[in-house]
């Protein structure tokens, strides 16, 4: 079983940039309306606009703010760049980056254009216990 996290967004191309710098992504699909954010190989998060195609259990694009409750995680080898790529396109930092004692590890933490919380986390073990 493999994960495949999607979020209602208002602007899927922007997002999509967004999170193609932030993550060092890539597109896996394009399109205005959906798109499948690829690392490697792997799928690593969809983004679906909020209008498009009817889904019953979407939510509400209304509510405010957005994935209350929901933190969008990702690992990452290469922490220091992914600091410097969220940098470059002026990101909004709600935290970071520092030093996670708990995990031993890095991290920071973003909101992405949605509202999104958003963190990226470098390798466990990186910081002294």
């Amino acid at each position: 079983m493999q994960a495949q996290p999607l979020i209602a967004v208002s602007d899927v191309e922007a997002s999509s940039r967004w999170y193609q710098v932030v993550l060092g992504a890539r597109s896996g699909h394009g399109g205005k309306d959906y798109e499948q954010l690829m690392f490697g190989e792997h799928m690593i998060l969809q983004l679906h606009r909020w209008e498009a195609h009817g889904h019953a259990h979407m939510g509400n694009p209304e509510a405010r703010p957005y994935g209350n409750g929901v933190l969008l995680w990702f690992h990452t080898e290469d922490f220091d760049e992914a600091v410097e790529r969220a940098a470059s396109i002026s990101a909004t930092v709600l935290d970071g980056p520092r030093e996670n004692t708990n995990a031993s590890h890095r991290e920071i933490w973003l909101r992405d254009l949605d509202g999104y919380v958003v963190v990226i986390a470098g390798p466990y073990g990186d910081v002294g216990m």
